[in-house]
Parts: C-alpha cells; structure tokens; sequence
C-alpha cells in the first residue's frame, strides 16, 4: 500500500501523546485525581508527607502492636469460653457416653 498510515513517521506529538498515553492535559488531571486519592489514604492511615521515614516507622509500629493485641484479644475470649464449654463437654461425655457393646 502507498499512503499506509504505519509507512508514515511519527511527529513529535504523536509520540508524547503515546508516551503519555493520552493528551498531556487528561493525564494531568487523572495523576492530579489520583495522588489527591492516595494522599487521602496515605492520611487515613497515619502518614504525614513532610516526615514520611517517621511515618512508615510509625506504621509498623501500629502493626505489629496490633496483632500481639488480636492475640491478646482472641486469647481472652478463648479462656472465658472455655471455663463454660470444657465443663460442659466434660460432663457431657461422662454421663452421656454409651457403657460397653
């Protein structure tokens, strides 16, 4: 073919729109929107962008005491189930077991 579209060259705004992947101002918008996005989540979560090492420290931190307080936590209501459930389980096999066969 003679006029194909792939035999001709690209001008330079066909290659910074395909670098982009979009016109240079929507992708402006769309990274605005999105750090605006992560910024609110980053936020939610603790981070502040002006000390952002102590933050991820702080992160961590929050972790790891979070899950030895879920073990606590699950630890506690295991043994306040258990001062009911074992008794009665316990008894429950002693006298409802069938003798011999």
């Amino acid at each position: 073919m003679q006029n194909d579209v792939r035999d001709l060259p690209a001008s330079n705004a066909d290659g910074l729109h395909r670098f982009l992947g979009g016109s240079p101002l929507s992708v402006a918008f769309r990274l605005i929107l999105l750090s605006i996005l992560v910024g609110v989540v980053l936020a939610a979560i603790g981070f502040d962008p002006w000390n952002i090492i102590h933050s991820i420290r702080m992160l961590f931190q929050r972790i790891w005491d979070f899950g030895f307080d879920a073990i606590n936590w699950a630890w506690r209501y295991f043994l306040l189930g258990a001062v009911i459930v074992v008794p009665v389980w316990f008894l429950s096999r002693l006298f409802g077991a069938p003798r011999g066969r």
